[in-house]
């Protein structure tokens, strides 16, 4: 890497009540000078955090009860998915067919 480059793209995630000194580091390496790359990286990381629709969230106030209610579903949400995923591993439904993306370069696949 050159002197002077840039070595790191780094987004703060805000932590404990919206405090961005207690939030977590994300960090993504730059290599060959390759800025494209890294961001690309660096929105891909951001987006599995959930920090841009937390940001969506904060643009404007919600209402305490607001916030439970979509806390609550949330927690729905994620309990249902958990179930459906134990449901799957242990066979008692179907998982999703899975389809298998031709790789760039690869002769098509015979029909």
């Amino acid at each position: 890497m050159m002197p002077g480059a840039l070595e790191r793209a780094v987004a703060l995630r805000p932590g404990i009540r919206g405090n961005p000194q207690i939030g977590t580091v994300l960090q993504v390496l730059v290599r060959d000078n390759n800025i494209e790359q890294a961001l690309k990286v660096l929105k891909k990381r951001m987006q599995r955090e959930g920090i841009f629709r937390e940001m969506k969230q904060r643009k404007a106030y919600e209402k305490p009860s607001e916030r439970r209610v979509r806390e609550a579903a949330e927690a729905v949400r994620r309990t249902r998915k958990a179930a459906r995923k134990k449901a799957q591993r242990e066979g008692l439904i179907a998982a999703p067919k899975r389809t298998l993306k031709p790789r760039p370069g690869a002769a098509p696949a015979p029909r």
